[in-house]
């Protein structure tokens, strides 16, 4: 199945089942442009987002609201979703419609499961949030979506497909019970490139590490990159930038980290440090950068080298 990554709060879907996707928090409702989708609250938009909270075994109701701000009417299939992060970039996205739903996807309902909306107006419907008995503690993201089931041309190269495009209002789900952060840095890999003879050109080297949550709550991690060299010298130490805003639960997302201008000739230690409230891990790699003409020279040496040697015992052998 395929996945897309989608700015903002807009979801589209292919209908080859591709997944529906939800972009990074924003301060307002979830809005594409055409329509929105919020919790229902006196003044709109003034609560993008469901925070819910509830025990196991609990019966929680909301109210959901879609506005139509387009000239003519609007269907919408409603239906509720768990989010995950994407694959690609640690995004927030949900759970196609045709998944299967473990978690707050499979909890929430609204009233209606399609709705129909006049031009410029809005239709707010009720939400039920039933909470199993068994539900683990800690928290349970996903989104109640808007679903424009009409199906638009959009040309994809040479083959032309059919999108759906949808609109998703964030569930932050929390159920009572002990709590455990556990973010933890993992596979750490180092790729060195550089040019054939020192000095020649510039050399870079794109480290790999895969972050996870262990935990079941979601948490917003940082990322500490620190290369140190023969003796302990400080290579590069830096805050990284492009790692998830949110990792949701028991979710993980392989990232990648470019240093440009890596050292040609240097072995040392890569360290990433991540961290989050109340959870802290380190894993590390060891780097090793040799100039390709270096390493050649070297190891002609060492081969024509180790082939006196041996030619020099055969010698001795045959004398004796």
């Amino acid at each position: 199945m395929r996945k897309l990554s989608i700015p903002t709060t807009t979801l589209t879907a292919l209908l080859a089942g591709a997944l529906l996707l939800l972009g990074a928090p924003l301060a307002g409702a979830a809005d594409n442009g055409s329509w929105s989708v919020f919790p229902a609250t006196a003044d709109a938009g003034a609560r993008p987002y469901f925070y819910l909270s509830a025990d196991p075994g609990a019966t929680l109701t909301d109210k959901v609201t879609v506005t139509n701000k387009t000239g003519e009417p609007l269907t919408f299939r409603l239906y509720a979703a768990d989010a995950y992060n994407t694959a690609r970039d640690g995004g927030f996205a949900v759970r196609a419609q045709n998944e299967k739903q473990r978690s707050v996807g499979a909890w929430a309902k609204a009233d209606r499961d399609r709705v129909t909306v006049k031009p410029h107006g809005s239709v707010t419907v009720p939400v039920t949030v039933k909470v199993p008995e068994d539900a683990e503690p800690g928290d349970h993201p996903g989104a109640l979506v808007a679903l424009d089931e009409r199906i638009d041309p959009a040309d994809a190269g040479a083959v032309a497909v059919g999108i759906r495009k949808a609109v998703g209002a964030r569930i932050y789900l929390r159920v009572n019970g002990p709590t455990m952060p556990a973010l933890s840095v993992e596979d750490v890999t180092v790729e060195h490139t550089q040019p054939l003879v020192p000095g020649t050109g510039k050399s870079r080297a794109v480290i790999s590490y895969t972050l996870r949550n262990r935990g079941n709550v979601t948490l917003r991690p940082a990322v500490a990159l620190k290369a140190e060299g023969l003796f302990g010298r400080t290579l590069l130490a830096r805050d990284l930038k492009h790692i998830p805003s949110e990792l949701l639960p028991r979710q993980e997302v392989r990232l990648t980290e470019e240093w440009a201008g890596a050292p040609q000739a240097e072995w040392g230690e890569i360290k990433l440090t991540a961290s989050a409230r109340d959870t802290r891990e380190s894993a590390s790699v060891s780097y090793f950068a040799l100039p390709w003409l270096v390493a050649g020279v070297l190891l002609a040496a060492l081969t024509g080298g180790a082939a006196l040697w041996i030619r020099s015992r055969r010698n001795h052998r045959r004398a004796a």
